[in-house]
């Protein structure tokens, strides 16, 4: 092979370590008559590194090279079950926080990166906390006694169930999910920044009910929600007709514990006109599927071509996007009931990922 064809056009060696691979192919050069330059040049590495690269091939017979030592470990191994030990203790503490209790309590001083490094170590890494409500112990009981009582519930069972809840709807709420593309330095500029507005604009509440074949109309609720409001306006226009459409024997109830659910007119209302109530453990927004239905329905409305401006825009805008919803995607979600009641029990009764 010509020197001359080798240079020509030949690129500036980048300083950096040869790989296994060019190693190897280096020796098979070598072994064809090439010179050390030459193959320098063949495979645009500085000639320094080819020298020891060759060098190291002829003493130990390997393309790779030696294990280096690395840096020296300014933790011990007691240090670091320390770390470990203090963030498995307190999900919450920072880094910083583990730094200063390391060296009050050993003496030893670290960078915040280090202890970084050392819970990666172990597979722990800062992540945004999930949400969920607050489970004291007899909340923690009454959910595990419902899944238990409910686990092997089949989907037609689930299918008798009408799903109730009511949700707000703000005009200007900010829904955590909104990107904005800057440059550095261009952080409160007019295009990039979202201004607030006082109680998000003003907003609605609406009340609305699901099952695996069907749903209630939606219910725009004007001013507070009462018990005498809720057995008007909800129960003897939407639950009574809807349960004929069920089965008034088999129709069965669900809504949370709000207060006007629980009310005793409600309850002996319930009972007069013969609707069976499913029994649902206080704060357990999670296994209520109908959530899942009103973050569609939030979606749609935020997604639509024309975002509302006014509360009235914002009233016709929800009663479109809940008759938009897919039926079939109501069906999946309840669908999901086995598997809420599972993840409960594998819980002990507490917060899942629903």
């Amino acid at each position: 092979m010509c020197l001359n064809s080798i240079t020509k056009g030949a690129l500036k060696p980048i300083k950096m370590p040869l790989t296994p691979a060019q190693v190897a192919q280096a020796v098979a050069l070598i072994d064809q008559g090439l010179t050390q330059r030459e193959v320098a040049i063949v495979l645009n590495a500085p000639r320094s590194s080819m020298q020891y690269s060759l060098k190291r091939y002829q003493e130990t017979g390997r393309y790779t090279r030696r294990p280096g030592s690395g840096g020296v470990r300014c933790t011990s191994a007691r240090d670091d079950r320390f770390i470990v030990m203090e963030i498995l203790r307190n999900r919450y503490l920072t880094a910083v926080e583990i730094r200063q209790r390391l060296q009050i309590a050993r003496g030893v001083n670290v960078s915040e990166r280090t202890v970084r490094r050392r819970m990666e170590e172990v597979n722990l890494k800062a992540r945004r906390p999930a949400r969920g409500p607050e489970l004291l112990r007899q909340h923690r009981v009454a959910r595990l006694q419902f899944a238990r009582e409910h686990v092997n519930w089949t989907h037609e069972q689930w299918a008798r169930v009408l799903f109730t809840d009511e949700c707000r709807i703000a005009l200007r709420a900010p829904d955590g999910r909104e990107r904005v593309w800057r440059k550095r330095g261009e952080s409160f500029l007019p295009i990039t920044t979202t201004q607030t507005v006082s109680f998000h604009g003003g907003s609605i509440m609406v009340w609305g009910g699901v099952s695996s074949d069907a749903r209630t109309e939606l219910v725009i609720v004007d001013n507070r929600l009462t018990a005498t409001r809720y057995i008007e306006e909800v129960l003897q226009e939407h639950v009574i007709p809807y349960s004929g459409f069920i089965g008034h024997d088999q129709f069965l109830l669900m809504h949370d514990n709000a207060r006007p659910h629980v009310a005793h007119c409600v309850e002996e209302y319930l009972e007069e006109v013969g609707i069976q109530k499913l029994q649902w453990p206080a704060r357990s927004p999670d296994l209520n599927p109908i959530e899942h239905v009103w973050g569609m329905f939030k979606r749609k409305i935020k997604s639509s071509s024309k975002p509302p401006q006014t509360l009235n825009e914002l009233r016709n805008a929800a009663l479109a996007a809940w008759d938009s919803i897919p039926q079939v995607d109501v069906r999946n979600i309840i669908q999901s009931m086995p598997d809420r009641m599972q993840a409960v029990i594998r819980a002990r009764g507490g917060n899942t990922r629903y």
